[in-house]
């Protein structure tokens, strides 16, 4: 994990807390040696059906060629 200057900090926050949002955190050295941590705080769940989706590059033929293959196999 590559850890940051309070310097670049300052100049590239934006992009840090992006690079928080897909890594899962991003650590910065103060001048005087002291290490910190951005971490992003994720909303709680209301429902325990709510899941995060993934981007996959499947397409919706793609999907139904899957269920009538499966269909077709253990029917």
């Amino acid at each position: 994990m590559t850890i940051y200057t309070s310097t670049e900090v300052q100049k590239q926050f934006p992009a840090l807390l992006k690079k928080a949002l897909s890594e899962g955190q991003v650590m910065f050295k103060t001048k005087d040696g002291q290490i910190f941590v951005i971490r992003p705080e994720l909303p709680a769940r209301k429902s325990p059906f709510e899941i995060r989706s993934i981007k996959l590059p499947i397409t919706r033929m793609d999907i139904l060629e899957a269920i009538h293959e499966s269909r077709a196999r253990y029917t």
